[in-house]
């Protein structure tokens, strides 16, 4: 898949796909990722990408032309990309849509706004949709295509080291992820849980199903609103809930230590 992003900071972007996991990736060639300067496609001699809006108001608006010149660069090497505008106005970004975004083989194309946003004669002609990485406003869409970029690209197959990696992360099963560890052992007083060093497969796997149940719960309750616990995940709950009620009662017993002022 190729990733392109349309921007007036390539230098930004570049830097992005040249380290880490997408770097790898990229040089693998199990993706491709570029960055487009949008400046690049002014036909001025300033360069000017923006203007004041018509009718008046505050800020700048990117100009129409350059934009559509480098959208249309974009589409020599992707003719079919799915063409995705940065913007507070769209779709909240999730798992689930990076997941989406991951068998789009044709390619993304991220159009990262600056000043007061783009030109509405090149929203409604040429953009597929808007996204958005939450109700809060950025100063560009840089960051937030980076974000997307990386969460999408993980989700395709060779980009991790470890295709399982992908499918155990937090939200792919609308449950947060289980707590890890790793060596030494002991840390500052601290114990690596018995079952982890145990080599027992399910019992292993029964107490990563409760660390991320009891995180989902603590955290992220909302979670169960999406999908309610199935039949193993009642039966852990139910087993949490009755120690935490053992807890509540012994330390209310006379003499642990309980405060009974009131």
């Amino acid at each position: 898949m190729e990733f392109t992003v349309l921007t007036l900071f390539p230098e930004f972007i570049q830097a992005f796909f040249d380290n880490g996991i997408i770097a790898r990736a990229i040089h693998r060639g199990t993706i491709r990722g570029q960055a487009i300067n949008i400046r690049d496609f002014s036909t001025d001699k300033h360069n000017t990408v923006d203007d004041r809006p018509y009718g008046g108001g505050s800020g700048m608006v990117m100009k129409p032309g350059p934009l559509e010149a480098a959208l249309e660069a974009a589409r020599k090497s992707a003719p079919d990309a799915r063409v995705i505008l940065m913007s507070p106005q769209g779709e909240k970004f999730s798992q689930a849509k990076a997941c989406e975004l991951s068998s789009c083989k044709d390619g993304l194309v991220f159009i990262c706004g600056r000043y007061e946003g783009i030109d509405e004669r090149v929203y409604a002609r040429l953009v597929d949709e808007e996204i958005s990485m939450g109700d809060f406003v950025m100063t560009g869409g840089e960051v937030a295509a980076m974000a997307m970029i990386d969460a999408t690209a993980r989700m395709i197959p060779g980009v991790l080291g470890c295709e399982s990696s992908s499918q155990t992360d937090s939200f792919m099963d609308t449950r947060l992820e289980h707590a890890q560890y790793t060596r030494p052992e002991e840390y500052k007083g601290l114990k690596v849980p018995d079952v982890l060093l145990s080599g027992n497969h399910e019992k292993i796997r029964q107490w990563r199903k409760r660390s991320s149940l009891e995180r989902t719960f603590m955290k992220r309750p909302d979670l169960f609103d999406i999908q309610a616990p199935d039949a193993e995940e009642k039966k852990i709950l139910s087993a949490w809930c009755r120690e935490l009620e053992a807890l509540v009662a012994d330390d209310k017993t006379p003499g642990s230590g309980a405060s009974h002022a009131g």
